[in-house]
């Protein structure tokens, strides 16, 4: 009867020692993943202020944009702070949407798109916008194994007591995905175009950073 007893006591060690190297791997790959977005962020807010001064000697009639874009870049570096995917996802698509209305509004000016540090902005903005998504979704895809790993039973029994708790997805707003609608009707015309700025004022502000919080 003893050996029985044994048996029992090595079975339930060696599961909850094979369940709690699953978690910390999936956990860990997690958190991987969510550095993968983080690095893309930072580089997108690093790039916003050199391509706000390249434009705003091209659009002085489109200072309403421009302001918008500041203003959503400053929101999604507070975001990021937080750590919270959530409210970092919420500022990040209001920040694309800005960006994507700038674009969209800079094709009324053949002067700003004949500049090479514009369009080169441009295309490395968009190359970026595309490696957030990807990461996104590998981030998401992780997050969604780990948690039900924390949810399903046996596992759900003990995850709590060894300290593992989920994590938020890094929701897309479907507004995002939709091309923005820029009425050109009653836009002024732009006057003569100037040399773009000498150069960027100010070193940019530092993006989100750490792993997302566990909700």
């Amino acid at each position: 009867m003893a050996w029985v007893l044994v048996a029992i006591v090595v079975l339930l060690v060696l599961w909850l020692v094979f369940t709690y190297n699953g978690l910390v791997s999936a956990r860990n790959r997690t958190q991987e993943a969510w550095s993968e977005i983080d690095v893309e962020l930072k580089r997108r807010h690093d790039l916003i202020p050199n391509l706000v001064n390249t434009v705003q000697g091209y659009m002085g009639h489109e200072r309403g944009t421009l302001e918008a874009v500041t203003n959503a870049r400053a929101g999604a570096v507070s975001a990021g702070a937080t750590a919270d995917p959530a409210k970092i996802g919420q500022a990040e698509n209001i920040l694309s949407q800005s960006l994507r209305s700038l674009f969209a509004v800079s094709e009324n000016y053949p002067d700003l798109k004949a500049i090479a540090a514009f369009t080169n902005l441009q295309e490395t903005l968009t190359a970026t916008e595309d490696k957030i998504e990807f990461s996104r979704r590998f981030y998401n895809g992780n997050v969604r194994d780990y948690n039900i790993k924390l949810q399903t039973l046996p596992t759900s029994l003990i995850a709590g007591a060894l300290g593992f708790k989920a994590f938020g997805f890094f929701q897309a707003d479907e507004a995002d995905r939709a091309v923005p609608q820029v009425n050109f009707s009653n836009m002024p015309q732009p006057g003569p175009s100037g040399p773009p700025p000498a150069g960027s004022s100010g070193p940019p502000a530092p993006g989100s950073s750490g792993p997302p919080a566990q909700s």
